[in-house]
């Protein structure tokens, strides 16, 4: 039985409480700017609270939704083995880039350079596919796979980002740091699954919360992704 003044879970917190999104990091790894967020500890591992996190969620879906009503794409990014697929998958859904894997410095604050990298893989795929590759000799097609490759690995998630992203979402702030800093220089606004390592005050939209566990990770990009979906039906 409920007792007098006790507060009931909403079935949102009691969804990131399954996947385990309390489960923050050691009070000697907490970068001061998390203390807000953290209720309490058990065993060591300190626990978020997840009624602010809650709020923190809905605060970033709301400002996916603005992004999504208007067309606007956002970079999805997170090298972390927990996250490459989820960022994959929910990228995918949605249509946007995304980098799951190591981020190439530059990316953002040198994009005409890298677009021409981006243009280069499109045409050697496009001259490949079509069979234009066979006026070359077995040689010179075999260093132009292996270059596709390379292409493909680096920048293959990016394809259809023409121009700079309007938003950026990340896994680990701390982990993307560079990401993170060429976002600031360009005033590109930052959404973040960040866990209680990060300085949370670099993100514009931080989302306090496990960013190391896949069942984590992959609720809270599905969370964003379906804030995206829905603001993009509402203004279909």
């Amino acid at each position: 039985m409920q007792q007098e003044g006790q507060t009931v879970p909403t079935p949102e917190i009691e969804a990131l409480f399954r996947v385990g999104a309390h489960f923050a990091y050691g009070k000697s790894r907490r970068h001061p700017s998390a203390s807000p967020f953290i209720f309490g500890s058990k065993a060591r591992v300190e626990i978020f609270d997840l009624e602010k996190t809650h709020d923190s969620l809905e605060k970033a879906k709301a400002f996916i939704a603005t992004l999504a009503s208007g067309g606007k794409q956002i970079l999805f990014v997170s090298g972390k083995n927990e996250a490459k697929e989820a960022i994959r998958t929910g990228a995918g859904a949605i249509h946007m880039p995304y980098v799951a894997g190591r981020f190439i410095g530059g990316t953002l604050t040198n994009f005409p350079q890298i677009k021409k990298r981006i243009e280069k893989l499109e045409r050697l795929s496009g001259e490949r596919d079509r069979g234009e590759l066979v006026k070359y000799t077995k040689k010179e097609r075999l260093l132009i796979d292996r270059e596709i490759k390379t292409l493909e690995d680096t920048f293959g998630g990016i394809v259809s980002m023409k121009t700079l992203p309007a938003a950026i979402f990340v896994v680990d702030s701390k982990r993307e740091h560079i990401v993170i800093a060429e976002a600031k220089q360009l005033k590109i606004p930052v959404i973040a699954l960040s866990n209680s390592d990060c300085d949370l005050s670099e993100v514009d939209y931080v989302i306090p919360g496990n960013d190391s566990s896949r069942a984590s990770v992959e609720h809270f990009i599905q969370e964003i992704v379906g804030a995206y979906k829905t603001a993009q039906k509402a203004t279909a």
